[in-house]
């Protein structure tokens, strides 16, 4: 049974949502707060997160940006449930790693289907990832030596037409980097690397952040040694 985390300070929304969730199946645990769901997800991660984005304490925006700066928080699925629906704060929430992004009022089928689809996304990202690593634990005993697949140096290193920057921010997005730690390893704004982020999408016809580490995963691309190693 999938467990999702619903955090939102409306109490009769948040008890309204819980009922329609686990009458599907789901197991829910709701909290007010994004203060206390970043306790409840240490102590348990979920399999996918609903969150409001104005609340007391702690806002949704911030507290996905804190919950994705987390290892165990990096691939999970989230999606924004709010009334904040001007393009502005749609643009916010996806560039700071949200996976969708819902407007209140909203129909309950519409929410549905986007928790669906990205758990569905994320079955299929975590059963790749799997398989990658059990192929490479096969081949690394066969020769007895590890050959992770990097792009081949002193050429082309991607086979898709990708600028220099977008290369750097594509290595540091598929190793699960928030588009702030980015920004910081590589000494350029927030702003500039969800520009290079949606040059990429573009380019390779994905839509999101988990879309391109699918992406990744499948053509077997792992960052480079040094380049994954930077502070």
């Amino acid at each position: 049974m999938k467990r999702i985390l619903v955090v939102d300070d409306d109490t009769t929304l948040r008890m309204a949502l819980t009922r329609y969730l686990e009458k599907r199946g789901y197991l829910v645990q709701d909290v007010g707060s994004g203060i206390e769901a970043l306790k409840v997800f240490e102590e348990n991660p979920p399999d996918l997160v609903v969150s409001d984005v104005m609340m007391p304490e702690m806002d949704g925006f911030e507290f996905c940006r804190r919950l994705r700066a987390t290892r165990s928080g990096q691939l999970v699925p989230f999606i924004f449930l709010s009334s904040k629906g001007e393009v502005e704060d749609r643009v916010q929430g996806h560039s700071i790693g949200a996976d969708d992004y819902l407007i209140k009022p909203f129909e309950p089928r519409e929410l549905l289907a986007k928790i669906e689809a990205q758990l569905e996304r994320s079955r299929r990202i975590h059963t790749e990832i799997i398989r990658l690593l059990q192929k490479a634990e096969l081949n690394g005993s066969a020769s007895n030596e590890t050959a992770p697949i990097h792009a081949p140096s002193g050429s082309d290193p991607t086979p898709f037409p990708l600028t220099p920057a977008e290369e750097k921010v594509f290595w540091e997005v598929i190793q699960g980097y928030t588009n702030k730690q980015i920004g910081d390893r590589l000494f350029v704004s927030p702003r500039t690397v969800q520009t290079h982020l949606s040059n990429i999408l573009g380019k390779l016809q994905l839509e999101n952040r988990s879309q391109l580490v699918r992406f990744a995963f499948e053509r077997g691309y792992k960052p480079p040694i040094e380049e994954a190693g930077q502070n």
